[in-house]
């Protein structure tokens, strides 16, 4: 239907994520790209003010917002599913491909120029390779939390999703390590001390 794009993504908060996983808590797509946004803004300061970088913050945190906006179509298709084998990553390129050509008909006319591009991977690589970490670390701070909240199940992934991170060889990604992933070990008041 046309102009139901808002009402299509408010329905984010109805997509499950880890659905192959048992968990303590059940995320879902809304609060994973919030999180994912707030990561990306920092990331993009670190390049920006750290290492000397010129990165167009608002443009990589909007591409963060959106970066799972498809899935309400598609669903969350876990990544080792995703993964498996390059003709399964294929198809799934274009079953997202068709979602957002979808969603992006769910928009007046005058509109799809402002957010098409953001239903699909950033055309600019130091925004998708900034979106992309910002992505694993939120799914690293999910597998933590579950960890804490004693689900071994999330221990494997856990270890995965840490070595991802440090293969992508960001700058950023590891001062996220470094100075802000410990935090998210400590309880509420130690975090506020």
């Amino acid at each position: 239907m046309k102009d139901s794009f808002f009402a299509l993504t408010s329905r984010m908060k109805y997509i499950s994520r880890w659905g192959l996983m048992r968990n303590t808590r059940t995320e879902n797509i809304a609060e994973h790209s919030l999180e994912t946004a707030i990561i990306t803004h920092l990331l993009c300061e670190l390049r920006n003010r750290r290492f000397g970088g010129s990165v167009d913050v608002s443009k990589a945190v909007l591409t963060a917002v959106y970066h799972d906006v498809p899935e309400i179509i598609t669903g969350d298709l876990p990544t080792p599913v995703k993964y498996y084998d390059p003709e399964i990553k294929s198809a799934y390129k274009r079953v997202e491909e068709a979602a957002a050509e979808k969603l992006e008909d769910s928009l007046p006319e005058d509109l799809r120029p402002a957010y098409a591009p953001l239903l699909r991977e950033s055309a600019d690589p130091e925004i998708a390779a900034l979106v992309k970490a910002a992505d694993k670390l939120s799914a690293l701070i999910k597998c933590i939390e579950e960890r804490r909240s004693g689900n071994e199940d999330f221990a494997e992934a856990e270890r995965s999703t840490l070595a991802a991170v440090r293969a992508m060889n960001l700058k950023e990604a590891e001062v996220f390590l470094d100075e802000f992933l410990p935090a998210y070990g400590l309880t509420l008041d130690e975090q506020t001390k």
